[in-house]
């Protein structure tokens, strides 16, 4: 990552390219005017002031300064910024596309809904379930086992424990017999009622059902999703509010989980069943549209439309070498917060090279004139050369504080939002017995 920093610092924006190129024709310039007032007032002190006062460290410290700080208040927020004219192609940037599963979404499934059947309690349902898969190590088990614990149902242990993957668990908890698994699993095991006439869920969107079953009778079902990111609503709102124009979401769900999942978050465009190479299209087909596009993904499945973007953002990238290469920006943690904080840092990181350049201009300019006429000693002239050069460099520092408000935000401690808690026909708290 040090090596990758220090690249960035190396590499050059565009606009310090024409500065360099301009450069060249700067100190003739300044020779000329040397030997000008040399001819008209034949006083050495005047021409030493105006070579002293026209050094342009100014311009030489405007943009360097202000991407340095940039690069160091990114960095600090786990925002590591590959090429530095990227930041620059940052500012531009007036259309998102997402990667769902993994970026907007947490990629793991939740319990959302709790169905006792009969006179079952839904505390007792959980139990059931949770206790039955306490040794699977199937996503639908953590789920579980994690609202459980968030909701204080102790867990009996399960004995005769068995699994057959793919379609359920089989065990024995308090001396029942417990099944727990997919609707046909039950009934080839000897669960004869019609349960899933009690469902009101649609699979095709992006539901997860499974059915508990105890000494041969149903009694109730557990509904899982991949849960939206708790700050994902925020922060799409929040790029809005920057002057996004565009905000597309992108899955190879079907089209009925990515509606439902950008209804959730707020996002208006959503396209489902979408393979790489669709992607890829979907990302061209808005860059031919005159937008200029930023994508982002977990940074391996979607390095295809990464790379199509005008610049690629990995989520989550800490510790995966593909992520970091397959992307011009990758973000260490999965906060979506940064993202509006990138176009942010990356349009005040312009808005300083600008004042910078503009200081640099007023001050040579006034600096000469003076000079020439006599107002500058040379020991005056070093002076204000030395204080040109500490206020550009003051300047960009105010870059280095942006977003510390950000720096203690983990979206993952958050408290889940309403929309994601469980639902039944009882209420399930964390004092329930």
């Amino acid at each position: 990552m040090r090596e990758l920093i220090l690249a960035a610092e190396k590499t050059k924006l565009p606009i310090m390219k024409i500065v360099d190129q301009y450069m060249s024709f700067y100190t003739p310039l300044v020779l000329v005017i040397g030997a000008l007032v040399w001819a008209f007032t034949h006083d050495l002190n005047r021409v030493i002031a105006v070579f002293v006062v026209s050094c342009p460290c100014a311009f030489i410290l405007a943009t360097p300064t202000a991407m340095v700080a940039a690069l160091s208040a990114a960095a600090r927020l786990g925002i590591l910024i590959k090429n530095v004219a990227d930041i620059e192609t940052a500012a531009k940037i007036n259309a998102f596309v997402f990667d769902k599963t993994g970026t907007l979404t947490t990629g793991q499934l939740a319990v959302s809904r709790l169905m006792p059947l009969g006179e079952t309690k839904p505390a007792e349902l959980l139990r059931c379930a949770a206790s039955a898969e306490k040794y699977s190590n199937h996503p639908t088990a953590r789920a579980l086992a994690q609202i459980a614990g968030e909701a204080g149902v102790p867990l009996a242990e399960p004995q005769n424990f068995a699994e057959t993957a793919g379609r359920g668990v089989k065990a024995e908890v308090g001396g029942a017999k417990i099944l727990v698994g997919r609707a046909q699993w039950l009934k080839d095991n000897g669960v004869t009622e019609d349960f899933v006439k009690s469902v009101d869920l649609n699979e095709a969107e992006g539901w997860s059902l499974i059915f508990v079953a105890r000494d041969g009778r149903c009694i109730g079902w557990v509904g899982l999703q991949d849960q939206t990111r708790a700050e994902a609503r925020e922060s799409l709102a929040e790029l809005k509010e920057a002057g996004v124009r565009r905000i597309a979401m992108i899955s190879g769900d079907r089209q009925a989980v990515a509606t439902r999942v950008a209804a959730e978050i707020g996002c208006e465009e959503a396209k489902g069943e979408c393979l790489p190479q669709n992607k890829v299209e979907f990302v061209r087909g808005i860059k031919a549209k005159g937008y200029r596009v930023a994508v982002v993904g977990d940074g391996v499945n979607d390095a295809p439309a990464l790379a199509a973007g005008d610049i690629g953002i990995a989520m989550g990238a800490a510790g995966s070498e593909v992520a970091i290469h397959s992307a011009t920006i990758a973000l260490m943690n999965n906060d979506l917060h940064r993202l509006p904080f990138l176009v942010k840092l990356s349009r005040s990181t312009r808005a300083v090279i600008n004042q910078n350049f503009m200081f640099g201009v007023v001050f040579i300019i006034v600096g000469l004139t003076a000079a020439a006429f006599g107002y500058l000693t040379p020991i005056v002239a070093a002076i204000l050369h030395n204080v040109g050069s500490l206020i550009v460099i003051f300047n960009s520092a105010r870059l280095v504080r942006k977003g510390e408000e950000l720096e203690h935000f983990h979206p993952e401690t958050e408290e889940p939002k309403s929309s994601s808690s469980p639902k039944s026909s009882g209420q399930l708290t964390p004092k329930m017995a």
